[in-house]
């Protein structure tokens, strides 16, 4: 059983090393460098700077074992990261539904240009690109697609 609880500080280890083997399965055009750079990003504030939203699978205990979180901040999805061993599996939907429910269906996201994967993701739930940067919010040379969706999930 699944169900999409509210970020609790106990799970924080648990969501970096989501990001960590998600950024690694999806992010082919970063170097091991670059994800270390990221990775200290994530693990100082990037966690902290948005309202994260975590899916979890319920098997024996009540907290359940997080999958996947999505981090927003307003109407922004901030991140979205799903635990590699259950991509495809409908974690990143149901998040992204979630977020219609609290913020409504005019949601808005960046991804970057060379992740093809969360680009086909993004447009499959109904993301149209709306503009692109050259940088990514750090400064680097990671082109940004910025994305924005005006109807709801069916």
């Amino acid at each position: 059983m699944n169900r999409i609880v509210a970020y609790k500080e106990h799970d924080f280890e648990r969501l970096v090393d989501i990001w960590h083997r998600a950024v690694q399965a999806t992010h082919f055009f970063l170097t091991e460098e670059d994800i270390a750079f990221y990775h200290e990003i994530v693990r100082e504030n990037a966690l902290q700077a948005v309202e994260i939203w975590v899916e979890t699978w319920v098997e024996t205990d009540e907290h359940g074992s997080p999958v996947g979180f999505i981090g927003l901040d307003g109407n922004k999805i901030e991140m979205l990261f799903v635990d590699p061993d259950y991509h495809g599996q409908g974690v990143g939907t149901r998040l992204i539904r979630h977020a219609e429910k609290l913020k409504g269906s005019q949601l808005k996201v960046d991804v970057n240009e060379q992740n093809e994967g969360a680009r086909a993701f993004y447009t499959a739930c109904g993301f149209r690109q709306v503009g692109r940067s050259e940088l990514d919010g750090s400064g680097r040379p990671f082109p940004l697609l910025h994305l924005e969706r005006h109807v709801a999930l069916k």
